[in-house]
């Protein structure tokens, strides 16, 4: 079949439902009884802050190019709000009532409690918060994106038709939740959002004016940062100028309470210039994020996740030296079931070892408090070679990477702060060493960011190996990093956006053969996001010739599967659970002499044409069979799994005659019990 069939764009997904559907599966863990309420309402604000990002970046990059099918993520995304809002006030707002956790109403309050709430107000909030009014001398101020606001009318004049507005932020400097004395009653807390407290005592910001009506509102602003890195001399310079505009882009969405007046919501929508369908009517607070704090309240152990501690792979647990272990062999670590504690050991006893001459290391997204970035100051100050790539066009994490980058050259690192035109995405850290045999290189490299606290969260894969040849192609990344030197050949390693598309799209070609020569043929791969059409075209010729395709894909997926004599062959899984799946496998059955290399790429069209990224294969037959069990496993499960249909929609797994699994329990079980010799599966 020509590979002009694979291009109808009838056989693509729309990325950005895509990504809808993805939050919406997010949003099924809350609304999902079988988890802890405040795992449900944690989820519930991660689904909030997702729908952030989303409009700050996809939606405004969408009305920049104003494409087609824009109304079509309009409705699917006002269908999200509602279910939300739903999910909070049908559900989990009863269950916290329950639990002894109320959200008090000002209808609700006593006596005693709207005293404590006045005084609440005169003395800590009063102070802070700045009323704005709007009439011919003082223009609609600028509102800061995703801070929260109250807009009020004001009436003006002795006739009621005549009205002015005026806006008072929520200052984001008092915490939005704002506990009340504890009731006599036992365990009982009452709760008041900060937005309801002003609004209780609005008058006294406007004495001697009649106020109308207030509302709470919230607007959304494109965030995506625009840099031309050819022109840019200083690039830290123009991301930090960059960040500034970031708050003031243009207005791409309105949240606002749904009992809203007419001329007030007329009055936000002609300042702000934003469209009906841009305009979403809240029923219940706006910006759950702040259930995030909420979820963290001390204690209420029964309404979280039973903990799970992550242990340290027995090889790696004892006295023996961390260089020694990895010289033998090959060390392998699945996050956050094994712990990231080691890859922050390799580093600190790399920064104090004085026979290591050198250490290398890409840094993308670290913690704010980052033991690795300390680690790497130290080994410069003690006279080591230190170079780090600190991306610092990472979105959202600009300004931190950005005061990372100042700290590390302070202490003497060679910093480099990224590539013109390309992310540096790579996960890779390289320590040279004096040895008695000569000079030797380890290496450590990942699917996931160097970040000790997400790396507790989410599921990754490390590698730390002295093999040489992958020693020799790090030092190679290394120098085309600092010196755009690219290496003459790769023994080991792929790159992008040099050689990384063509690997996989030889790989999938390979199976295809051999589907063509009746022998067995079989691809799974596992990614964050599927997009790239040159590989979907690929992934559908391939299933064509009658290669079988499993896929495990978290997020977004253009790929449509189940298209007859197209893509029959290919199944679409994603996990959603208590883990954020974040780990990049790709298997090949290669006529039996099974392939499997793990990347930092998704495969996405930015992050094979526009970003540095690597893969890397697992050459140990024990580390590779028990990459492949877990690709197996996450394939077998039944509670957290969602299959893909060919209309875009994620059904539960049917589970009648199967097994109830749910793979991340599974794989805290088996880390445990390989550790310590015992089963400490847990439950929900």
């Amino acid at each position: 079949m020509p590979s002009e069939v694979y291009k109808n764009p009838e056989y693509y997904l729309s990325r950005e439902l895509s990504w809808l559907e993805f939050n919406d599966r997010v949003l099924d863990e809350a609304r999902d009884k079988n988890n802890p309420l405040f795992e449900r309402i944690k989820f519930l604000a991660i689904t909030s802050s997702n729908l952030d990002e989303f409009f700050m970046i996809r939606v405004a990059s969408l009305k920049d190019q104003v494409i087609a099918g824009l109304k079509r993520i309009s409705l699917r995304t006002h269908e999200l709000v509602e279910k939300e809002y739903s999910t909070l006030n049908r559900s989990l707002v009863h269950l916290m009532d329950k639990n002894g956790m109320h959200l008090l109403s000002a209808k609700e309050l006593d006596e005693e409690q709207h005293k404590f709430l006045k005084e609440y107000f005169t003395s800590i909030v009063y102070p802070v918060i700045t009323p704005m009014a709007v009439d011919s001398s003082r223009p609609f101020p600028l509102i800061l994106s995703k801070s929260l606001n109250i807009a009020i009318l004001l009436k003006h004049g002795d006739d009621d038709k005549e009205y002015m507005f005026a806006t008072v932020q929520v200052p984001s400097v008092i915490p939005r939740i704002v506990e009340l004395p504890p009731s006599r009653e036992k365990n009982e807390r009452n709760l008041m959002l900060l937005e309801d407290v002003m609004m209780m005592f609005l008058d006294s910001l406007f004495m001697g004016r009649k106020i109308i009506c207030a509302y709470p509102y919230r607007i959304t602003r494109n965030a995506d940062l625009t840099i031309d890195e050819e022109e840019a001399e200083d690039l830290l310079l123009e991301i930090e100028k960059s960040l500034k505009k970031r708050n003031w882009g243009r207005a791409i969405r309105l949240e606002i309470d749904h009992s809203v007046d007419e001329r007030l919501l007329k009055t936000l929508k002609n300042s702000l210039e934003i469209h009906q369908g841009d305009i979403f009517l809240i029923k219940g607070p706006i910006d759950l994020t702040f259930l995030m704090k909420l979820s963290g309240f001390e204690g209420y152990k029964h309404l979280r996740y039973k903990p799970y501690k992550p242990v340290v792979p027995r090889e790696l647990s004892g006295e023996e030296d961390i260089f020694e272990v990895i010289g033998k062999k090959d060390v392998f670590l699945h996050h956050p079931y094994d712990s990231f504690n080691p890859v922050v050991d390799f580093i600190e006893k790399a920064s104090k070892d004085p026979d290591v001459l050198a250490i290398k290391q890409t840094l993308y997204r670290v913690s704010g408090d980052s033991p690795i970035v300390k680690a790497l100051e130290k080994a410069a100050e003690s006279g080591k070679q230190v170079m780090v790539l600190l991306e610092v066009k990472a979105r959202f994490d600009e300004e931190r990477n950005i005061q990372w980058a100042k700290r590390l050259e302070q202490a003497g690192c060679h910093v480099i702060y990224g590539l013109v035109g390309l992310k540096t995405h790579c996960k890779i850290t390289l320590v040279v060493r004096r040895e008695e045999s000569g000079i030797k290189r380890y290496v450590h490299l990942g699917t996931g960011n160097y970040n000790d606290i997400t790396a507790a969260l989410y599921t990754d894969m490390g590698l730390f190996t002295a093999n040489e040849y992958i020693g020799a192609d790090a030092s190679a990344v290394f120098n085309m990093l600092s010196g755009y030197s690219e290496p003459p050949q790769w023994y080991r390693l792929e790159a992008a956006p040099m050689g990384l598309r063509k690997k996989l799209l030889d790989l999938i070609e390979n199976e295809r053969q051999n589907a063509l020569a009746g022998k067995k043929a079989v691809i799974m791969a596992k990614m964050n996001s599927l997009v790239d059409q040159k590989l979907i075209a690929a992934l559908y010729s391939a299933s064509a010739a009658g290669v079988e395709i499993r896929l495990l894909v978290r997020g977004i997926c253009c790929l449509r599967p189940g298209i007859r004599d197209i893509s029959e062959n290919i199944s679409v899984t994603s996990i959603v659970g208590r883990f954020l799946e974040h780990s990049r496998i790709n298997y090949f059955y290669n006529d039996g002499r099974e392939e499997v290399y793990l990347s930092s790429a998704d495969w996405m069209p930015r992050n094979l044409d526009g970003r540095v990224e690597l893969l890397f294969p697992i050459e140990d037959q024990i580390i590779k069979e028990k990459i492949i069990e877990i690709l197996d496993v996450e394939m077998a499960d039944t509670l957290k799994a969602r299959i893909l249909d060919r209309s875009g929609k994620y059904e539960k797994i049917d589970r009648r005659g199967k097994k109830s699994l749910d793979s991340q329990m599974y794989f805290c079980g088996e880390s445990s019990y390989n550790a310590q010799g015992e089963d400490d599966t847990l439950g929900r």
